[in-house]
């Protein structure tokens, strides 16, 4: 299943993961790998032994070495591939939760990845990711992931979606009580 993408398809994330990783001036795109045991990494597969179903079993087992609580739950799904010249990038979606028995339908937090096969294929695939509705790029296994970005995320939409309701009540409110001004205004002309 190869879904080819063009730039219109992309999620505002995606698009951000592409445009920055084909910036030649970019330092993430650049940077070396570098052993430290604060860093938690996988042995990506080459270039020339990726698959999509490679793709998504890697970030899968990526995905755990972030050491989330077992209460954070996702799903990982294949978005699609986009080529430019020089690059291929295979695009991921991981969206997170935390249901529970009092609350089974709670916000998500996407973790979008972007994979590039490299030149020369022998080299393993170069994955970066990018948390919804972040800007900075990540590249795999040169940060520290943290609990806390997820839930962020969480808790930005629960606020937006407080805020919206709260203006929507407002509005009605506000709507009922011209509705009815206007109403009593037209009675009393009659």
């Amino acid at each position: 299943m190869r879904r080819t993408l063009s730039n219109e398809d992309l999620t505002p994330e995606s698009a951000q993961l592409v445009k920055t990783l084909m910036d030649p001036y970019n330092p993430t795109r650049n940077q070396e790998a570098v052993e430290s045991p604060a860093f938690t990494n996988i042995a990506w597969v080459t270039s020339q032994d990726f698959t999509v179903e490679t793709g998504h079993r890697q970030i899968q087992e990526y995905i755990r070495t972030w050491s989330l609580p077992p209460s954070w739950l996702y799903s990982l799904d294949y978005l699609g591939v986009t080529k430019e010249q020089f690059f291929t990038f295979y695009h991921y979606r991981a969206r997170f939760s935390t249901p529970t028995a009092r609350s089974p339908v709670v916000g998500t937090a996407s973790v979008y990845f972007a994979v590039n096969k490299v030149q020369p294929e022998t080299l393993p695939v170069d994955v970066h990711f990018v948390i919804e509705s972040n800007r900075l790029v990540n590249r795999a296994g040169r940060v520290v992931f943290r609990e806390k970005w997820l839930a962020d995320v969480i808790e930005s939409k629960i606020l937006l979606r407080k805020n919206v309701q709260d203006l929507w009540a407002q509005t009605d409110w506000q709507t009922a009580a011209s509705t009815m001004d206007s109403d009593s205004a037209l009675s009393q002309t009659n």
